[in-house]
């Protein structure tokens, strides 16, 4: 018999994953248990509340996580919250590494969907840096000032479009790099579009 709030769309995610499969399973009980409604969402189980994404279930290749979409608003008793990149500004996840780490956590996992619960319905949002605060490659700002048509589609681009080329940018660690990657997408933003589209 199927548990309550399983979507079908989402067994694929379970059926699919061999390394970590015990720990997810486990994960996905316990959140859909604390009342969440559960979806596909970047191909992977997404858990919301009424239609505001709480947290969502992923695997790497050295452990499986649980990812709060808020979790930099969570108060974190347990330490337990990790940021995954540097550039990852309001996501956390709690990471697992064997199925003893869900069952242990179990009573704190729950504890940390209820308060991501209740930053939703206090309608919290995580302030986001503004695109002037990432870095500006020296490469790109040439091109920007000298380029007025792309400086024009570069502002009219959203904020996370933009982030998004900036990081892209400013990760080469070359000038050669940089530049490289700046040529090859100067169409795409003249043309409107952001780093994936």
């Amino acid at each position: 018999m199927a548990q309550a709030g399983i979507n079908p769309k989402v067994d694929f995610f379970f059926d699919k994953e061999k390394r970590w499969q015990q720990e997810i399973e486990r994960l996905r009980v316990i959140c859909l248990d604390t009342g969440l409604t559960e979806e596909l969402k970047w191909g992977c189980p997404c858990y919301a509340f009424e239609g505001k994404n709480i947290v969502l279930i992923h695997t790497f290749k050295e452990y499986c996580a649980l990812l709060f979409f808020k979790g930099v608003l969570l108060s974190d008793a347990d330490g337990i919250l990790i940021q995954q990149t540097e550039n990852v500004q309001g996501a956390r996840q709690i990471r697992f590494a064997n199925i003893r780490e869900v069952i242990d956590r179990e009573a704190a996992i729950k504890a940390y969907i209820f308060e991501a619960i209740e930053v939703e319905k206090a309608g919290l949002k995580v302030e986001l840096k503004k695109t002037d605060e990432f870095n500006m490659p020296i490469e790109f700002q040439y091109k920007l000032d000298h380029i007025p048509a792309l400086k024009t589609a570069f502002q009219a681009l959203t904020q996370g479009r933009q982030r998004a080329y900036l990081l892209h940018f400013s990760q080469a660690k070359q000038a050669q790099t940089r530049e490289a990657r700046i040529e090859k997408y100067i169409p795409q933003i003249l043309n409107g579009k952001g780093l994936n589209d």
